[in-house]
């Protein structure tokens, strides 16, 4: 459970910086978002989520 928590904080700093760094991005992101269709969100979704699915099963084993 720690690990899960140590995650979350770590997530919560880059996306900290990020937006401290480049204010701007998410507006850009969030409209491009937008314009995107669902079923190609949905796939990148899960192609991330896959990615880190697995780089954690490596990183763990």
């Amino acid at each position: 459970m720690s690990d899960l928590v140590a995650a979350f904080g770590l997530m919560l700093v880059l996306e900290g910086v990020l937006y401290a760094l480049f204010p701007g991005l998410p507006r850009r992101v969030i409209e491009v978002v937008a314009a995107t269709p669902e079923q190609t969100i949905r796939r990148i979704g899960l192609g991330v989520a896959f990615a880190g699915l697995a780089l954690v099963w490596v990183v763990r084993s």
